[in-house]
Formats: structure tokens, C-alpha cells, sequence
């Protein structure tokens, strides 16, 4: 995932948010995704409700700090088989990452949430709040299947407040919709969010 790069749809969000900034308007990303692509592009008001790959916490003193180092270290090299019948690489314990925190040294992992985990309640309100107050909802790439964050657009949507989907496909949340424009978002958002078309517009 090291290796990735933002799309055009990422570039396009970021955009929007510098041209917006100036006349003291909001862009703001609440995202599924853990890629840190939308920071990689630029984009600052973001919200990554399920956290980050690049990022570890500390299981012991919950110290959360970047770090974008491939593999995290050296023992686990070549392992993270994908497989869930593969063999345990049996890594010993010692050789994992450990916090860099003065005597603490408690094992670091992903600063992400792994399914039935839930959601960090103060992130989750982070979201809440800036969804409760937003005058444009564009719902980008997402399946509208997984929740909370699939309640999130028709929420908005039952404000009365303009919610337009960028997707592939219809989703289930798709009726709730205004608007749908589908096709790839790297190729339909920058379109939509082009200079001259979103002077008027706020997420």
C-alpha cells in the first residue's frame, strides 16, 4: 500500500478544499479508507473513521504516533500472508515492534479498526458533528453497506441537504439520493468539482 498514489478523485477533494479556504468555507473528508491517500493529496479537514495503516498505537500505554516504515520491522519481512489458512509465521515475540515511549516497550500494532472492533467513540462524534452542519454531502466511492458510515448521506439527505453519490454502481443508499453520477470517481469528480462549477458549494 506504501507504494500508492492518490487519484484524480483524491486531487480533486483536495482542490476544492484550497479554493473553498480563502472565502472561509469547509471541506471536510470523512472516510472508510485507511490508505492515507486523501492526506497524500493534500487534503487537511480529514476524518478517518476506521484510523490509518501508517500510523501505530501502543497496546500497552495507547502512545499513537506515525510510522511508515515497510515492514514495520524486520521480522516481519516477507510475512502477512494473506491467506487465513496459511501456516502462523510464528514471529517471536521479541523481535516485534515495540513502543518508543521511555520504559514502556509495549507492543505496537495498527492504529486501524479490524472488524468487530468499534469505532473510537471521539472520532465517530467528529463525524457526527460536521455531518450535522454541512449545507452539500458528496458520497464518493463507498459501497453503502458498512455501518455507522452508511447511515451517515441519508441522514444528511433527510435534512434536506443535497447529497449527490460518485459510484460505479447504485448502492443500496442510492434512492436516498439527489443526485448520482456513475462511473469511475477519478474520472467523474474532478469534473463536477472543477474550478467554476463549485464556487457555490460546501461539504
Amino acid at each position: 500500500m506504501a507504494s500508492k498514489y492518490p487519484n484524480p478523485a483524491h486531487t480533486a477533494i483536495a482542490d476544492l478544499e484550497k479554493r473553498l479556504k480563502p472565502q472561509g468555507r469547509r471541506v471536510v473528508v470523512v472516510t472508510q479508507n485507511i490508505d492515507g491517500l486523501h492526506k497524500a493529496a493534500g487534503s487537511e479537514n480529514i476524518i478517518e473513521l476506521h484510523g490509518n495503516l501508517f500510523v501505530t498505537r501502543c497496546t500497552k500505554c495507547g502512545d499513537v504516533c506515525q510510522n511508515k516504515d515497510s515492514p514495520i520491522c524486520p521480522a516481519l519481512a516477507g510475512k502477512g500472508e494473506p491467506n487465513p489458512g496459511a501456516v502462523d509465521a510464528k514471529v517471536p515475540i521479541e523481535q516485534l515492534p515495540t513502543c518508543k515511549q521511555d520504559n514502556c516497550k509495549g507492543l505496537l500494532r495498527p492504529h486501524v479498526v479490524w472488524f468487530g472492533e468499534n469505532l473510537d467513540t471521539k472520532v465517530l462524534k467528529n463525524a457526527e458533528e460536521e455531518l450535522s452542519k454541512c449545507d452539500l454531502c458528496l458520497v464518493v466511492g463507498t459501497s453503502s453497506v458498512v455501518y455507522p458510515a452508511a447511515m451517515f448521506a441519508p441522514q444528511v439527505a433527510k435534512r434536506g441537504v443535497p447529497v449527490a453519490e460518485f459510484n460505479i454502481e447504485e448502492t443500496p443508499a442510492t434512492s436516498s439520493f439527489g443526485f448520482m453520477f456513475k462511473g469511475p470517481a477519478g474520472e467523474n469528480l474532478p469534473i463536477a468539482l472543477a474550478d467554476g462549477h463549485s464556487q457555490q458549494a460546501t461539504v
